[in-house]
């Protein structure tokens, strides 16, 4: 087997937290770094234009378009699943909102790894001394990082009169989601720099590009990690077996090897490597080096549940979308200004609230688009219409991620299982009826006649809106926990706090993959801080070693 040689650490994945990793660990010009995507660079026009997701999202040359397995929760639906396949992973295709979510997410991920420096308060600084926030630096934001996020450059009335509405059944307008407590409404902020796309190959990539001690390679995705015996006898990772074209190449990691490949794609890897659940492994005829059950377990992810509603008197982008002269309008707008409908991420209002009095704080988000359609990736409707989803932002169904072939090339088992809890469905019911509440409950939002035409208003009962949900719930792609930490003696935990492997030297998984529990929000920039964090910890304990 060819090889490219022999670097300090290896990075497998270029994405979100992967670019983040690349740029820290080579600050240090006597370290060598390989960076191995799968995908090519992000030089793509609609990567860089906002509203570009919509032809990136399902493009094989930007995502993996894997689709989950048929879920019961959505009565028997399988659906399109996407995760970057280009350099800057998801944040190259993703909706762009910042979101850190609530500091318990934090402090319950403190309680869960058995380490206090998981939780909000020691978070935040890192959070801070990434951000590069548009109003300036104060008590809860930074401004000298290098992750940007602004406001978005656009406005609708009928988005104004959700959040007026929304309002009337108590919920209060805030003017920032990050501040511990995103309970309230608010304009998302996003990662934008004067409306382009602001995503970690930006921010964390290029500047780092001019180092001759980090090597980048794309068109490498990876075949499986090589694993040995170390000085003690303890099985260590060696190095990262990769494609070129047809060729299967090594790169050897003297001191560690990263896992960046995401929640979807770091436990494919590991257990393509003979680290996961020993039975599943065996039953596929990959031999088993270490057994590790949680490798690929606990699955979970944002269910977004959407309804919409045709409206009169009011402009939204099916109009404008469905005109030659709006859509010269938009473009005109966009390339002179850089402002307009071509920089809109997929939501442009939130809401954060609760399903029922009982939840300790806002469990539901409420994401309201100025538009509808059938299915992502289909035309606008022709009638005037916006759309109101909801999504469980801490679910309580679980599913996995599992090979399907021994062929490592082949897409892995992506189980879901949404909706299979009483929990979860009872959040469904309420938040259905909490959106009919808001639109067709309130004064503000009479004067534009709403009609709601998904899911419908034959849907009324607790067993009809369940069954509803399933028809229109869909996924916003935040999927977290298939390598998570957890104390030691947790058998369920794939990595210790530090995000070292348990059982594996020289191995650390540093992506989504590693939550405990999903964050009461959009993943994106709770990822920045992982990458950060586990790059802290890289540098710390090489330092230890010395």
């Amino acid at each position: 087997m060819n090889t490219v040689g022999s670097f300090d650490y290896v990075i497998a994945g270029g994405g979100t937290a992967g670019c983040l990793l690349a740029n820290r660990l080579s600050a240090d010009p006597e370290v060598s770094v390989l960076l191995l995507e799968a995908g090519g660079r992000d030089t793509g026009i609609w990567i860089q234009i906002p509203v570009g997701y919509l032809f990136c999202i399902g493009n094989p040359r930007t995502d993996w378009c894997y689709r989950t397995e048929p879920d019961p929760g959505l009565n028997g639906r399988s659906i399109l699943y996407a995760r970057g396949r280009v350099l800057g992973g998801c944040t190259s295709i993703n909706a762009m909102l910042y979101m850190r979510g609530q500091a318990r997410d934090y402090d319950e991920w403190a309680r869960l790894s058995g380490d206090p420096s998981w939780s909000w308060e020691r978070v935040l600084p890192i959070f801070k001394r990434t951000e590069n926030y548009w109003r300036g630096a104060d008590e809860l934001h930074g401004a000298a990082g290098e992750w940007r996020v602004e406001p978005q450059r656009l406005s609708w009335e009928i988005l104004d009169a959700f959040r007026d509405a929304a309002a009337e059944v108590g919920i209060g307008r805030i003017d920032d989601f990050n501040r511990g407590d995103n309970e309230g409404s608010s304009r998302f902020e996003v990662n934008q720099r004067r409306g382009v796309r602001w995503n970690a190959t930006k921010a964390f990539l290029r500047p780092a590009a001019g180092r001759r001690n980090l090597t980048v390679l794309t068109g490498a995705p990876v075949r499986r990690l090589r694993l040995g015996r170390g000085a003690s006898g303890a099985t260590e990772a060696q190095g990262v077996e990769f494609y070129r074209g047809e060729e299967t190449v090594f790169a050897e990691a003297r001191r560690e090897t990263i896992l960046a490949a995401g929640a979807i794609g770091s436990p494919h890897v590991l257990q393509f490597s003979g680290i996961g659940p020993g039975a599943h492994l065996q039953a596929l005829g990959v031999p088993v080096l270490h057994d590790l059950p949680g490798v690929g377990g606990n699955l979970h992810d944002h269910l977004q549940l959407r309804t919409a509603y045709k409206v009169k008197n009011v402009l939204t982008l099916n109009t404008l979308a469905n005109s030659w002269w709006g859509k010269a309008k938009m473009g005109l707008e966009y390339a002179v200004r850089r402002t307009g409908p071509l920089t809109m991420a997929p939501s442009q209002l939130g809401a954060c609230t609760r399903s029922d009095p009982g939840q300790a704080t806002a469990n539901i988000e409420f994401h309201v688009q100025p538009l509808s359609l059938d299915k992502f990736g289909e035309p606008l409707h022709t009638f005037p219409a916006f759309t109101v989803s909801v999504c469980n932002l801490r679910p309580t169904s679980r599913g996995h991620v599992r090979l399907k072939s021994p062929d490592p090339r082949a897409a892995p088992e992506i189980r879901l299982n949404y909706l299979s809890t009483p929990e979860d469905q009872r959040v469904a019911v309420d938040s259905l009826r909490l959106a009919r509440r808001i639109v067709n409950g309130t004064e503000t939002m009479r004067r534009y006649a709403p009609e709601e035409f998904v899911p419908g208003p034959s849907f009324q009962s607790d067993t009809e809106l369940v069954k509803a949900a399933g028809n229109v719930g869909t996924t916003i792609f935040h999927p977290v926990s298939t390598c998570r930490m957890g104390r030691a003696g947790d058998e369920g935990a794939v990595v210790d706090s530090r995000l070292r492997v348990r059982g594996v030297g020289r191995l650390r998984v540093i992506d989504a993959s590693v939550m405990p529990t999903i964050t009461s929000g959009n993943t994106a920039s709770p990822t920045v801080m992982i990458a950060e964090k586990g790059a802290a910890a890289v540098i710390e304990d090489r330092r230890a070693a010395r």
